[in-house]
């Protein structure tokens, strides 16, 4: 999806009057000829700080994949003064999901802002925020979110100060580094790969009630970044389950496996010399003896991949002790593949699941979710529309879907 955005921002839209010389333009991407502009904003604001590890972002050469397999998206751009020099980026995204009980709602979801270091303060961040709303709402977002590191001072104050957002929910981030040896799975429990259409079918059912669940879970589940959808059931049960009717299994988990690494890759850099042999020396040990099954670290100091865990569910007695099976059979996909440095999950506060996920609690952080209502003549009596006041409540749900297109 594509739109043309007006050369200047308009006063309503949070412009000013400027000299020619500080005219900041906002306009969309074009592929061919900012591209190389893009990806030098994205070095230049590399996390981290001088002296200190660095987490290194490679989008691989393309600055649109983080929004691409959104049907509706769009990239913007910022230039600013005589030159239009690019100085600053966002992405943005449409889809429908579901508010709880409340039935669908259409939702914009903002991501990858970034602006030069050399000409923050100037209004630049802002005014991309602005203009990607405007392009929302054009094509019908009801509200707008963003998520970002609970951390993230700076950003949590644009979108909460200067743009109007409100703190809605938070989640948080589990990370399970890929050892060098493989997780045991208990040999009374079984793992089925289960095909596109019944995994949609189940899904459909069991977030019905949930927050944040996409309409077009079909085109997720049918991507090629999806690597499959997996449940895992006492193998006692197996025999008297026939997937072709709706009766599931007394216990089971089910989840799904996302390969980030085909749309981007870290690396960490600028760690001391004592801090990387001994993680080398922690993963050269569990290679050589994996018996010893020790929590190695995984070469982080090349450019790796993630497999991102969604749709995570369980019900009955066995189903953490499944859904942690299920973990370990996600963890021993990303032994197999050379390029996976960890398994990672995001989760609610309530989430039934989130005590049976294994992770390292050291790498794992709080995601901060804001959101914003963008159609000012929402009607609450509307029932399309209400309740208007979903941004206030508290969540009718204990789960949120995280949808991995997001991540």
């Amino acid at each position: 999806m594509s739109t043309k955005v007006a050369a200047e921002i308009p006063p309503e839209l949070g412009g000013e009057v400027v000299k020619e010389c500080n005219l900041v333009v906002v306009r969309e991407y074009d592929e061919k000829n900012d591209k190389v502009a893009v990806e030098e904003i994205e070095r230049l604001c590399e996390i981290g700080q001088r002296g200190k590890p660095t987490l290194v972002t490679d989008l691989m050469g393309d600055p649109v994949c983080r929004v691409r397999h959104f049907p509706s998206h769009i990239v913007l751009v910022a230039e600013y003064g005589k030159e239009r020099e690019i100085v600053g980026v966002i992405r943005g995204c449409v889809k429908t999901v579901t508010r709880g009980a409340s039935g669908f709602v259409k939702l914009a979801y903002l991501l990858g802002l970034r602006v030069s270091p050399s000409h923050r303060r100037l209004n630049i961040g802002t005014k991309l925020v602005l203009k990607l709303e405007e392009w929302c709402k054009q094509i019908g977002a009801e509200f707008s979110y963003m998520a970002t590191d609970c951390t993230n001072e700076p950003s949590v104050n644009l979108f909460t100060k200067k743009c109007s957002y409100i703190k809605f929910r938070t989640l948080t981030m589990l990370v399970q580094p890929v050892h060098a040896h493989y997780k045991s799975i208990s040999s009374s429990v079984s793992i089925v790969r289960l095909p596109e259409r019944l995994a949609e079918s189940i899904y459909r059912r069991v977030f019905v009630n949930s927050e944040f669940f996409p309409q077009d879970v079909d085109l997720i589940l049918s991507s090629k970044l999806n690597l499959g959808t997996f449940m895992a059931v006492p193998k006692k049960f197996l025999p008297k389950w026939d997937p072709r009717t709706d009766i599931l299994p007394p216990s089971y988990a089910i989840l799904s496996v996302w390969n980030t690494k085909e749309v981007f890759k870290l690396q960490v850099k600028g760690v001391s010399p004592l801090a990387y042999a001994w993680c080398m020396g922690s993963r050269l040990l569990d290679a050589w003896m994996p018996w010893l099954r020790l929590p190695s670290f995984p070469d982080v100091f090349r450019k790796f991949g993630l497999y991102f865990l969604y749709g995570l569910h369980m019900e009955g007695k066995n189903g953490p002790g499944l859904m942690k099976s299920l973990c370990a059979f996600a963890h021993n996909m990303g032994r197999d593949d050379g390029e996976c440095g960890a398994v990672v999950a995001e989760v609610g506060p309530r989430d039934p699941v989130r005590e049976a996920i294994p992770h390292w609690r050291k790498f794992s952080w709080a995601d901060l979710w804001c959101i914003k209502k963008l159609k000012d003549d929402m009607n609450d009596s509307d029932e399309k529309c209400a309740p208007s006041d979903w941004m206030k409540s508290r969540s009718s749900s204990s789960v949120i879907f995280v949808d991995p297109r997001d991540f």
